[in-house]
């Protein structure tokens, strides 16, 4: 008896520090995508909340003209667009890796919750960013908060598929691997987020006229420069591949035609 209450505090002790143990991927994915749902609602409530006019003000500031009264909430509705876009395009990328995964471990699962306590920040940066767009110091800041949670959400995912090249052989598909089909795609798409937040914080620091309609309207484009960088990378790989199979068959040429060559020839 006491031997085998032994083993069992031994096996207790080894599930519950040993990160490489693994975990249900569907729970994983099932937990995130209620997270991100539950994101993007809380965006649209706040709009429907703080950013509809009052019929009053309407009829007698804007002579009854809805569309000339929704233009006052301009800034917010382009901060509701480009923090949706950005919390779309990021659950895309989560979904595009876990496509890729195909065991979970709990270390994976922690850095993904991780990544996700910044996602449940982003209608934080939305208020922030609509709030102080007109207060130079305070809008600058905001901007920065924004670009630094952001920044956490990516670089956590970043993470994910890190460790999941540590040990590819169990965790990942074989296209996704060093090497494979959708590497080099998986790369670019899970880097995209992270480099574009770092340049948006230290557009911030350099430049002064920098506002948050710039930085929404930067968030808006993403998804454009997204598919850009996809045709940029494809393009990429096949020219290199081509200049790889150009070298091969130079080198073959030469080696027949050494071949074909006597060995006096070869020698001179």
């Amino acid at each position: 008896g006491q031997r085998d209450g032994e083993e069992e505090h031994h096996s207790l002790e080894t599930f519950t520090f040993y990160l490489s143990e693994p975990l249900s991927k569907e729970r994983v994915e099932a937990f995130s995508d209620g997270v991100y749902a539950i994101v993007a609602t809380l965006l649209i409530l706040d709009i429907c909340e703080d950013n509809v006019p009052d019929p009053r003000e309407v009829e007698e500031k804007f002579h009854s003209s809805l569309l000339e009264a929704l233009s006052e909430y301009g800034p917010n509705y382009l901060a509701y667009f480009g923090s949706f876009v950005t919390i779309g395009l990021l659950w895309f990328v989560h979904h595009s890796l876990f496509l890729y995964v195909t065991k979970a471990t709990r270390l994976m699962g922690l850095l993904n919750i991780l990544s996700l306590s910044f996602i449940g920040g982003l209608p934080l940066a939305y208020q922030l960013t609509s709030e102080f767009a007109e207060k130079s110091h305070n809008e600058i800041e905001a901007i920065q908060i924004s670009c630094v949670i952001t920044f956490f959400a990516s670089i956590f995912q970043f993470a994910i598929w890190t460790t999941a090249l540590l040990n590819e052989r169990e965790t990942l598909h074989p296209f996704a691997r060093y090497g494979g089909k959708e590497h080099a795609f998986m790369f670019a798409k899970l880097a995209l987020y992270p480099c574009v937040s770092l340049g948006a914080f230290f557009l911030t620091c350099l430049l002064s006229e920098f506002s948050t309609a710039i930085f929404h309207l930067m968030q808006i484009v993403i998804p454009f420069a997204f598919l850009a960088l996809r045709i940029f990378v494809r393009i990429s790989l096949t020219v290199v591949k081509t200049m790889m199979s150009f070298s091969r068959r130079k080198v073959v040429l030469l080696e027949e035609e050494e071949a074909c060559l006597s060995p006096t020839e070869t020698l001179s």
